[in-house]
């Protein structure tokens, strides 16, 4: 009996630890429990989109999380259709959108009632630097030949092709104007695969595209990069075309062009959602920047590799507001 007792009293006892271990296991950390709408508040072929589409590619060829991922494009209003959607979307963690500067001058120009605050930063994935370009068969060599021509000639008589109206391209233009102190025309298209196209047609005399928006008709012997506006080249020295790489395109600083400007490539997702959901995005685009193909995608597009998130994102695009909320004012943007 006694033998019964204390046999039964090891069965409990060894029933209690395994219950005890049971409960102590961690759950299984959140994922997607159906498809992510990845959403680009600009148009199709531009830097977001390109983007955002690469990431949808190496996701699913890598089998990185179990659902798939649509990207959408929601264009209308400079991108405000896009950013309202997430705004829209309080405590669903089955959307995310990536953003440029107009996460920054749509709300300054328009006065939609959206913020970036009103999203909930995830991570930023890269810095997109700006080039000026001009046609290949341009008489402009260099960025002082283009700048002392824009001085030269009549007011407007330079068309510069931009993406939307209000936003990073033509903040760019009005501060290539102040540096020539001579008016150029923005002629404003859907999305920086049109700008591009536009250029090589020759029907603007000039744009600011992102190098991931001309690299291939630069590389085709159609367009002729001048300058990139930041405070340093770019590292990448591999060979574009025969004789020129990222790197060999100067700064425009350096050549008199005071114009420094680098735009965000970054994730957002609607607020109200949980740590656990922003932490399985972080670590999945972290994943993404392990990739050879991510490396090879940065080269290609010429991005500044930075990543942030967390404090030190948020903190980097509140100061990033703050900054154009000054070059928007400088501009005349600002809505009345």
């Amino acid at each position: 009996m006694n033998d019964k007792i204390a046999a039964s009293g090891r069965l409990f006892a060894a029933l209690g630890f395994a219950l005890a271990a049971f409960s102590a296991a961690p759950a299984a950390a959140w994922e997607p429990g159906k498809p992510v709408e990845f959403v680009v508040p600009a148009g199709t072929g531009g830097g977001a989109d390109q983007m955002a589409r690469f990431l949808q590619g190496v996701i699913a060829k890598h089998k990185l999380m179990s659902q798939s991922m649509v990207v959408v494009n929601k264009s209308g209003g400079a991108g405000a259709e896009g950013f309202l959607e997430i705004k829209g979307a309080k405590g669903d963690p089955h959307k995310i959108i990536i953003t440029l500067s107009n996460l920054f001058t749509t709300p300054l120009a328009t006065a939609v009632p959206f913020n970036w605050r009103d999203l909930t930063p995830v991570s930023m994935l890269a810095l997109d630097e700006f080039v000026l370009w001009v046609n290949a068969e341009s008489p402009y060599k260099t960025a002082k030949d283009y700048l002392d021509a824009v001085k030269a000639g009549a007011p407007n008589a330079f068309k510069m092709g931009g993406t939307g109206s209000k936003q990073e391209d033509h903040i760019i233009t009005v501060m290539l104007e102040k540096t020539a102190g001579k008016k150029i025309t923005y002629i404003p298209y859907k999305g920086g695969g049109d700008v591009a196209v536009q250029l090589v047609g020759k029907h603007v005399t000039s744009t600011v595209n992102n190098p991931i928006e001309a690299e291939a008709h630069w590389r085709a012997g159609k367009l002729r990069p001048l300058c990139v506006m930041d405070a340093e080249r770019m590292p990448y020295k591999a060979k574009v075309t025969g004789d020129m790489s990222w790197n060999d395109i100067p700064t425009c600083k350096s050549a008199g062009v005071n114009v420094d400007y680098l735009m965000l490539r970054g994730i957002f997702m609607p607020s109200g959602v949980s740590q656990e959901q922003v932490d399985f995005y972080v670590g999945l685009f972290r994943k993404v920047r392990e990739l050879p193909e991510w490396k090879e995608f940065m080269e290609k597009g010429a991005f500044k590799q930075t990543f942030m998130s967390g404090k030190e994102y948020a903190d980097w695009v509140a100061k990033n507001e703050a900054l154009h909320v000054g070059l928007m004012k400088d501009a005349g943007f600002l809505a009345k």
